[in-house]
């Protein structure tokens, strides 16, 4: 009998499995089919695209007498030339989108002034435009329920966000295997057994009235005595610091928004070296509408220290002195140690040049030590500026520090800062009512920061290891991709070059590499959402389970081989195209690999539309095409091997080897033919979708 029992529940157990499995089956079917058919449907739009292209480079040579001479444009591309041309009246002057700076030139864009960047690189923070291409079905069109303020929040959407969004509703697991791997979120997932196994405990678990009841706004009392004591034992502080001191709140992102509500006015800036933690932008400018004023890092290592964006001080007083040249308020600076994304840590002589240099010029120095027990190399010590025999500035010195790095807790919400201004402290209780945090939560802080044993023995030794197989594992997989990094023992990423990748080296073209990996199920975080002021630097989060990161750089390589293979099929259209010039009785011109609209001082040579039309694979007369009409590319006849890369290749070359985008603009064309704008603004209610 009992043999029996043991036949069928096996039988049962196998049916079961096998239903799974072809359950899963027929969902990896159902996302397939979903696959192809949003690939059909890009291809769709794309021709559309190329199609009204055409139309406004035929109508622009029949009013002009001349068109452009190369032109191919890529999707984010093309998509931002019309979202800035139809959108330009609409748009306040301070979002406008920015292209390659003339020396000496300073931006200022929405929330944040770019100051200061070298002549041959373009602004680091991305336009609204290229955001645009981004934000998905969000509409960009103003409610009118919500006031001026409630649009420009409601419609703000940084990269970060953005990819973090896609991963959120379409996560990596077992059960979701064509899922997005997150790579791009600094979040650590190496130690949930560890945390799950102390958080559960019974001390954990107590409840009392008065952590129930409405409690001090800087945080319970008991709690930061704890955090006292803990910031004194594992800062090193040379004396005790005092509870009344610290103010508690719902994570480091509400303190950087009440910090600079109460030392800044509206407009005032706040100084921060770039490339930073870009979410730190609307962290002090949703909120208070206070702006970050850049101190650009070159990536290059012109001081031969082998430290690249390397935080100097006369790079500072550089920064200081071009605000006070342009009537910026500069109220405070902000700096990382650790650092996000660049993972560098400051010394004590460095981090105290830099107090030293706020003092003088009157500053606040709001200091980010979130990742200080975040150091994995036993070689390598991290000195909080609390560990300091004394501070140049005690009153306009700030420290924060917070549970979501070091204790792998984001979803915990705490942040914790210390700071001897009173005044200071006072200001911020009266914003704590916004920024509370559960008084059970307080309680099991509390008792997780008091146990030092558990920290100190068990927790971070254990953490520190995971953390350092995690990092070797992605730097070795990052070396036989011959990509380079920085090479940094501390946080959770890792700041990587893929510069060599991007055919131009422009932001348009990092933020299609960034699209690239998160159509192959991977989220990266590319340096214009760090305000990086060079284009292809991305950061990688390296702290996850081992299978994660495996899958997570397999997707990676994929993106990339496609990412070459359009580079070749693009330079080798290019190159056939060129031979082709090569005529008797024609100039030739070769195209420069850095041609763009701003340094574009002579238009090329001109083709008329019908040429353009014999290159672009015998493309039909569109000028009649009505908006939402459809017209197949047949390139069988002419140029078979010719793909829809290259051609979109070609286009973008030529445009950006002339003046015509400025000259052209969808308004300008209506006036000759109102079909020309309406093409353009069904494009461009096509790219909001």
């Amino acid at each position: 009998m009992w043999q029996r029992c043991a036949e069928d529940r096996l039988l049962s157990l196998e049916e079961a499995r096998l239903e799974k499995e072809l359950q899963a089956d027929e969902r990896r079917q159902q996302q397939e089919e979903r696959r192809v058919e949003q690939e059909r449907q890009h291809e769709l739009r794309l021709f559309n695209m190329l199609t009204g292209a055409l139309t406004a480079v035929r109508q622009g040579a029949v009013t002009t007498g001349s068109a452009p001479s190369n032109t191919p444009v890529s999707l984010v591309d093309h998509q931002s030339t019309l979202l800035t041309t139809s959108t330009a009246s609409s748009v306040p002057s301070s979002s406008q989108p920015h292209a390659q700076l003339p020396p000496g030139h300073t931006v200022s864009t929405k929330g944040t002034i770019n100051s200061g960047l070298h002549p041959s690189v373009k602004a680091c923070t991305p336009s609204e435009s290229a955001l645009a291409t981004v934000r998905g079905a969000k509409s960009t069109e103003p409610s009118m329920y919500l006031s001026s303020r409630g649009n420009s929040i409601r419609q703000h959407q940084a990269i970060l966000q953005e990819g973090f969004a896609q991963y959120a509703a379409n996560r990596y697991d077992v059960d979701n295997p064509n899922g997005v791997i997150n790579m791009g979120t600094s979040e650590n997932k190496l130690c949930y057994d560890l945390l799950h196994k102390r958080l559960t405990q019974s001390d954990m678990l107590h409840v009392d009235p008065a952590l129930l009841q409405y409690g001090d706004w800087r945080g319970h009392a008991f709690l930061r005595e704890v955090v006292a004591k803990f910031l004194t034992h594992y800062c090193r502080s040379p004396k005790s610091l005092k509870a009344d001191n610290i103010v508690v709140m719902n994570g480091c992102s509400a303190l950087f928004s009440c910090i600079s509500a109460v030392i800044c006015d509206p407009k005032d800036a706040i100084l921060i070296p770039s490339p930073f933690y870009g979410v730190i932008t609307e962290d002090l400018q949703l909120y208070s509408d206070v702006k970050l004023f850049h101190a650009p890092l070159d990536c290059e290592d012109s001081n031969k220290d082998g430290r690249p964006f390397h935080l100097t001080v006369s790079k500072l007083e550089e920064a200081i002195q071009r605000a006070k040249q342009e009537g910026a308020n500069i109220r405070a600076i902000i700096l990382m140690n650790p650092h996000n994304p660049l993972a560098e840590i400051y010394s004590p002589k460095e981090m105290l040049s830099f107090l030293e240099f706020a003092k003088r010029n009157e500053l606040h120095a709001i200091v980010d030590e979130v990742y200080m027990l975040t150091v994995f190399d036993e070689s390598v010590t991290f000195h909080s500026v609390l560990s300091l025999d004394s501070l140049p500035d005690p009153q306009r010195t700030h420290i924060m520090w917070g549970l979501s790095k070091d204790f792998a807790m984001a979803g915990n919400r705490l942040g914790t800062l210390y700071t001897e201004n009173r005044d200071l402290v006072d200001a911020l209780a009266q914003l704590g009512s916004f920024h509370g945090i559960s008084g059970t939560t307080q309680h099991q802080v509390a008792q997780l920061l008091q146990d030092r044993e558990w920290i100190s023995k068990e927790f971070l030794p254990e953490n520190r290891r995971r953390l350092k197989a995690a990092h070797r594992y992605l730097t070795d997989e990052l070396q036989t991709m011959d990509i380079h990094y920085l090479d940094r023992p501390a946080a959770l990423y890792v700041w990587a070059d893929f510069r060599k990748f991007l055919r131009p080296p422009s932001f348009e073209e990092e933020l299609c590499m960034w699209r690239c990996f998160l159509k192959h199920k991977v989220v990266l975080s590319c340096g214009q959402a760090f305000s990086c002021s060079t284009p292809g630097w991305f950061r990688i989060v390296f702290a996850n389970q081992q299978h994660h990161l495996q899958l997570g750089l397999k997707r990676i390589r994929e993106a990339l081989k496609e990412i070459k293979e359009s580079s070749a099929n693009r330079d080798s259209y290019i190159v056939k195209e060129a031979s082709e010039e090569r005529r008797p009785g024609k100039e030739y011109s070769a195209p420069s690999d850095n041609a763009t609209i701003e340094n574009s001082t002579s238009p090329p040579q001109s083709k008329s539309a019908d040429q353009l039309k014999e290159k672009a694979c015998s493309v039909p007369d569109t000028s009649a095409l009505g908006p939402d009409e459809f017209v197949l590319l047949d390139c069988q006849a002419s140029q078979p091997a010719e793909t829809l890369d290259s051609l979109i290749g070609t286009f973008k070359q030529q445009i950006r080897s002339s003046d015509w985008l400025e000259k052209n603009t969808p308004e300008q064309s209506a006036g000759e033919d109102p079909e020309i704008l309406d093409v353009f603004k069904v494009l461009l209610q096509r790219a909001r979708k």
